[in-house]
């Protein structure tokens, strides 16, 4: 790649969808709109697709037929069907004329936290991951495992922890100022059950409540406060699962950029003897680095078309 080169990179997530026109290490112009399930559902690649060329048409300029070198994508749910994955590389390798690589956004993030070294990283957004490559490229993780069967931990997790806390409340349960928070999402308490299923992405909604849980522990609310520290222990033992005996973990996601969150995390970590080191860059970047580089140590986690 040259440095005069173009590369759309794009973060196709659960929460939102990003792309990002990049000549080195400028940014010539962004674009964001809703996110989608994943590319496991059915006909996954095709609304993935769909979704990141709507947004790359959002771009101020637009896409530059010329001078554009490659896409990276970084996407939710590639673990889930490696044919879908192929099949969305394929679709944007042919729309944009172009090669493509698609991988995971946890492998994205991966990528961009650690610049492609091995080593172990922990994702705390909508959903929560540990991922760790080894020095032969193996991949090791904890977690990821969605709203029905994991994410424990994750803002999904912490919002609806503290919708729940606030129903218990309503109940007659331990009093808690998530209450009136959750009372203001629907109305009333008795009507966020029917505010929930109206949602067209539930753990997106529930997610959307996390900061107002942070909030309330920040503020001294106990009942809050227990939640983000069993958030922190499960954390804990999810980077240990995927860890082994590394004792470095690098920390990406929405939720992590709470200093008050953050500082807790740190010390739960600090207490199992796992020292948290500043990640060098977050998905966009390592969906750029996947664009711009063959031959990574994730590059069996990388589906690609098109040749350079």
């Amino acid at each position: 790649m040259g440095s005069e080169d173009v590369i759309l990179v794009a973060d196709v997530g659960k929460s939102r969808c990003r792309v990002e026109l990049r000549q080195g290490d400028k940014v010539l112009g962004s674009a964001d709109q809703h996110g989608f399930p994943g590319l496991g559902m059915d006909h996954g690649a095709r609304f993935a697709f769909e979704l990141l060329a709507d947004t790359a048409a959002m771009l101020p300029a637009g896409v530059p037929s010329d001078s554009l070198w490659g896409i990276g994508a970084a996407v939710a749910g590639v673990e889930a069907s490696a044919e879908n994955s192929r099949e969305l590389a394929a679709l944007l390798s042919k729309r944009f004329r172009v090669p493509a690589a698609v991988l995971s956004d946890a492998t994205a993030a991966h990528l961009g936290a650690l610049q492609g070294a091995p080593g172990t990283v922990l994702i705390v957004g909508t959903g929560a991951v540990a991922f760790r490559f080894d020095d032969a490229g193996n991949l090791h993780r904890a977690d990821g495992w969605g709203p029905l069967l994991g994410d424990r931990e994750s803002g999904r997790w912490i919002g609806q922890q503290g919708l729940q806390a606030a129903l218990q409340a309503h109940d007659g349960g331990p009093a808690t100022s998530l209450l009136a928070s959750a009372a203001a999402l629907a109305g009333s308490p008795g009507h966020l059950p029917a505010w929930l299923a109206e949602s067209d992405n539930p753990a997106r909604t529930m997610a959307r409540f996390t900061p107002e849980v942070l909030h309330a522990a920040e503020a001294g609310d106990a009942v809050a406060r227990s939640l983000l520290d069993e958030a922190c222990r499960l954390l804990v033992n999810t980077v240990t699962l995927a860890s082994d005996d590394s004792k470095r973990v690098a920390l990406l996601g929405g939720v992590v950029k709470s200093e008050f969150f953050a500082g807790l995390l740190h010390n739960a970590l600090a207490s199992a003897g796992i020292e948290v080191v500043a990640p060098l860059g977050d998905g966009m970047d390592g969906a750029a680095l996947a664009a711009n580089r063959r031959g990574l140590l994730q590059e069996r986690y990388i589906h690609r078309d098109g040749t350079v």
